[in-house]
Formats: C-alpha cells, sequence, structure tokens
C-alpha cells in the first residue's frame, strides 16, 4: 500500500515538475495577467461618461480616472527589472497581480470620484511591472531559435488589449454597470495567482543576487520625470500646451529631472534602478528608436480614425469601433505565422516589410474624402494591423535577442517605457496637429467665401434661384440659409484636409525610419555567432 502511495506520490511530483517546466504552461501564467492589465488601460474610455454621472463628477475631472493609471502605470514600467532583482521575481509578480486585483474591487466599490482615482493609482503600479516582467519570462523560458513564436504570444495580448479594451468596456457597461469593468478582473487575477505560484521560479542569478540598497535618488526623479510627462501628454492639447503655465512648469521639472536622471544612473548609482549602459547595445538602442516611432504611428492612427468616421461621416461609436476591429483580427491572425517565419528567414526583411505597410496604411488614410464609404476606411485599418503584425514580433526579437538574460528585466522594462511613452506620444501629436491644421485651413477657405469670389457668388445665386423673384424678405432669408450651408460645408472640408495632413505626417515619418532596420543585427543563433554569456 505504502509503495502504491509512493509511486502515486512520485508520478504526481514528476507530472507537476514537468508541468513546472512546459513553456506553454509558464507562457499562459504570465500572459493571463498581462492581458487584463493592458485591457484596463483602455476599458474605462467608454465608460467615462457613465462614471461621471454616477458620482457627480465634472468632464474635467473625471478624466482623472484614465490619467492616473496611465501615469502610475508609466512609472512602474522602468522600475520593473530593479524590482524583480530585489524581490525575486516570483514574489514581485504576484505582489503585483494581488495589489492590481484588490484595487481592481476597490475601484468598482468606490462611492466618490476622488476614492476611485486613488485605487486607480493602486491599480496602475500594481499593473505596470507586468508587461515587462511578462516579457523578459517568455524570453529566458523559450529558446533563442523560438523567441519569435514568444514575442508572438506577448504581441497578441499586446495588441489585443487595446483592441478588446472599449468594446469590452461598452458592452459591460451597458448590460450591467461601470463598476463590473473593474470586478471582472478579481476573478482572473485569483487564478492568476494561483497559477504563479504553481509554475513561475526565480532564475539563479536572481536567487543568488546580493541584497544591494536601492537607488533612491534614481526612482524619485524616475517618478517626478515620467510623470510629469504623462500629464503633459495626456493634458496638453486640453491646455493649449505651452500657452498654459501649468503645463510650462510640468515640463521645465521633466526636463531638468530627466537630466538630473541620466547623471545619477551613468555616474553616481553604484546599483541603478534602471541601468542606462544596455542602450550601449547599437541594436538595443536602434530597436526603441523604431517601436517608439512604430506605436506613435499606432496609436495616433487608431485614435484619429474613429474620429474622422465619427465627426465628418456620422458613424455611432459602435461603427466607428467596428472600423477598427478587422485591423486587430488582422493582426491576430497573422503574429502566429510571423512567429514561426522568424526562425526560418532574416526578420530584418520581415520587419522592413512591417514598416513599409505601417507608411503605406498611414498614407492611404491620408487620402480619405467625405464620400469614403465603410470599405474605404476598413482597408488601410486591415493593411495597418497586417504592417503591425510583421513589425511587432521581429522588432522585439532583434532587439531583445542580444541581450543576456541577466539583464533582461531591465532592458524589457526600458523598451515597454519607450513603447508606450511612443503611444502617448503619438496620441497627443496627432490630436494636436490635426486640431491646428483643421484650423488653418479653415481660415484659408474662408477667405474665398466673399462676394468677390466667382464660386460664392452662383451658389448664393441658384439659392435664390429656389425661393423665386419679386419677394426681398425670402431672398435674404434664402442668403443667410445658404450661406449657413456653405459655412458647414467648408468646416467639414477643412476638418477632413486636418484629418489628411496628421495621417500624411504619420506615414512619412515610417517611410522615414526604414533605413534604421539595417543598423540591427541578426540573432546570434541565426548568424551562428556565439550567445552573450549568461
Amino acid at each position: 500500500m505504502s509503495n502504491g502511495n509512493g509511486n502515486g506520490g512520485g508520478r504526481l511530483g514528476n507530472a507537476y515538475s514537468a508541468m513546472q517546466g512546459n513553456k506553454w504552461i509558464i507562457a499562459l501564467t504570465v500572459m493571463l495577467p498581462t492581458l487584463i492589465e493592458i485591457i484596463d488601460t483602455s476599458v474605462a474610455n467608454v465608460s467615462l461618461d457613465h462614471i461621471r454621472g454616477s458620482l457627480s463628477a465634472g468632464i474635467d475631472e473625471s478624466a482623472w480616472v484614465l490619467t492616473s493609471y496611465l501615469v502610475s502605470n508609466a512609472v512602474v514600467i522602468p522600475m520593473t527589472g530593479w524590482l524583480g532583482r530585489t524581490f525575486g521575481r516570483k514574489r514581485y509578480m504576484i505582489f503585483s497581480v494581488s495589489l492590481f486585483t484588490f484595487a481592481s474591487l476597490m475601484c468598482g466599490a468606490s462611492q466618490s470620484l476622488g476614492m476611485l482615482i486613488f485605487f486607480r493609482v493602486l491599480q496602475g503600479i500594481g499593473g505596470g511591472g507586468l508587461q515587462p516582467m511578462s516579457q523578459s519570462v517568455l524570453l529566458e523560458t523559450f529558446p533563442p531559435r523560438e523567441h519569435g513564436m514568444a514575442m508572438a504570444l506577448f504581441g497578441i495580448g499586446a495588441m489585443f488589449g487595446p483592441i478588446a479594451g472599449p468594446l469590452m468596456g461598452g458592452y459591460i457597461t451597458d448590460a450591467m454597470s461601470w463598476r463590473w469593468i473593474f470586478y471582472i478582473n478579481i476573478p482572473i487575477g485569483l487564478f492568476a495567482i494561483f497559477m504563479i505560484s504553481l509554475f513561475i521560479r526565480d532564475p539563479a542569478y536572481i536567487r543568488d543576487a546580493v541584497k544591494t540598497k536601492p537607488d533612491r535618488w534614481g526612482i524619485a526623479l524616475l517618478v517626478v520625470w515620467v510623470g510629469c510627462l504623462q500629464i503633459i501628454l495626456d493634458k496638453g492639447q486640453r491646455e493649449d500646451w505651452f500657452q498654459s503655465a501649468f503645463i510650462l512648469v510640468l515640463a521645465a521639472i521633466a526636463i531638468l529631472a530627466l537630466i538630473a536622471f541620466v547623471m545619477v544612473e551613468l555616474w553616481f548609482a553604484e546599483h541603478p534602478v534602471v541601468d542606462l549602459r544596455v542602450f550601449k547595445n547599437r541594436s538595443f538602442t536602434t530597436g526603441n528608436a523604431l517601436m517608439f516611432i512604430a506605436f506613435f504611428n499606432l496609436m495616433g492612427s487608431i485614435v484619429l480614425l474613429p474620429l474622422y468616421a465619427q465627426m465628418l461621416l456620422g458613424y455611432t461609436a459602435t461603427l466607428a469601433g467596428y472600423v477598427l476591429s478587422p485591423g486587430g483580427v488582422a493582426t491576430l491572425f497573422c503574429m502566429p505565422v510571423v512567429g514561426k517565419l522568424i526562425g526560418k528567414h532574416n526578420p530584418k526583411y520581415i520587419l522592413f516589410a512591417g514598416i513599409f505597410l505601417c507608411a503605406i496604411s498611414t498614407q492611404m488614410m491620408s487620402r480619405f474624402t467625405l464620400g469614403a464609404d465603410f470599405a474605404s476606411l476598413m482597408w488601410p485599418r486591415i493593411i495597418l494591423g497586417f504592417g503591425m503584425g510583421f513589425l511587432f514580433i521581429p522588432l522585439t526579437t532583434l532587439t531583445l535577442s542580444s541581450i543576456p538574460k541577466r539583464e533582461m528585466g531591465n532592458a524589457t522594462s526600458a523598451y515597454n517605457l519607450l513603447r508606450n511613452l511612443g503611444g502617448s506620444v503619438g496620441i497627443a501629436f496627432s490630436t494636436t496637429i490635426f486640431g491646428r491644421r483643421a484650423q488653418m485651413h479653415q481660415s484659408h477657405l474662408s477667405e474665398h467665401l466673399t462676394w468677390l469670389d466667382r464660386g460664392f457668388n452662383e451658389a448664393i445665386g441658384r439659392g435664390r434661384m429656389l425661393i423665386g423673384h419679386g419677394m426681398p424678405e425670402l431672398a435674404a432669408s434664402a442668403d443667410r440659409t445658404t450661406m449657413g450651408r456653405l459655412y458647414g460645408q467648408l468646416v467639414r472640408q477643412a476638418t477632413m484636409m486636418g484629418f489628411n495632413d496628421a495621417f500624411f505626417l504619420l506615414s512619412m515619418l515610417m517611410f522615414a525610419i526604414l533605413p534604421l532596420v539595417l543598423l540591427l543585427k541578426r540573432p546570434a543563433h541565426q548568424t551562428g555567432d556565439l550567445p552573450p554569456a549568461h
């Protein structure tokens, strides 16, 4: 009997050990919390009006529900590598998911706006480390020749979140309540904690690491400059950028804190919270620049596209969401395919194709007209989706494959920070360019609404013909009606041209970074070079 139990226990132990080392189980374990964290960056966007009404808040006040999460999230991301080394990767992941889950519960139970914003900050702190930590775990778990497939798994979560977030948030809010967009995280978070406790283990270099003093100055300066920058990007357009004293003060603080941060991390910190020496790696630095511009283009275009559909073509929010959805499906479809291609072909060729497709798609968007139909809007978005699928995996592989395992946590933290900042800067840039260019075009076009312009006179004449002759009061009314319609059409034309200009600049940026692909080095396992020391 005892032998049977012993053998059974041995078999269970062997099975458990095998599962602990199974890369697919580990991938599922780290991607679960990462996915809900990415979804939460955008899930509250469509519910903001319901939250504002429920908690009796103003529009500007309620916007801090979004900003507070993004700022705290951005601050934690670059510290993730240091936190994982200091406290242990497994312990830190369990703490992060636990804090995120608890904060989600309290966000849903909030009875005031201040309470909701406070727990959104905690939610952002808990979720900030999950993306870079998951990425580093995947890259260490999968062998170098399978890094493409590992990044395909990560990319599916990273790309699916921004698409699913608004759709899921809108459905849950309409069907139940805005509080359930937070409550839905609780069972997933609890399951993720269970999985992490079973299947994630700290590598030897973390277990054996000597505990070091925290880099207090580095942490403080990092919090200041990243936090100020994120608030500037989020509030800049609403505050009229540098016409606002508030934005000027934040910009000055961010610049000074950034300069001080770089000096402290490079020259004074014995154990820096972010080791900037990783940027000495040419492929890593080039890859970060490419990812910054890629997400600049992606987030800028997917913010402008639904605005175009709603403002100029009369689409509802749901229909505008349908315009974006096929592009997300295209990305999800091609990522596993690209993950396999990476192992057989030079990733630089695939990356070049991805950047080119992204540039072409935004070039197509810059030629939209007021007569564009659903297909005309959908196809450029689908091409952009394929482009991001072809771009994300080879770029991440080329950027991180030459980084030693010991430095992977630090490298993925910096990489994810620059990716997120690229998206934030892209949104701010695109909306600002659109607004300014639309105003400029409106000013230029209105110069033709004069009695000296032949087209204007002909339009007024056609309006009068509809009324008839001999009734001056009706003729004056017809003139006012015609002028109102002409001005409305002028505003629509100027708005369209503003959108077109913003899309055009986004496409030019993507074309401009194509030569940078040449600076990236192929992964060591493809060239036959020895891998970096671990």
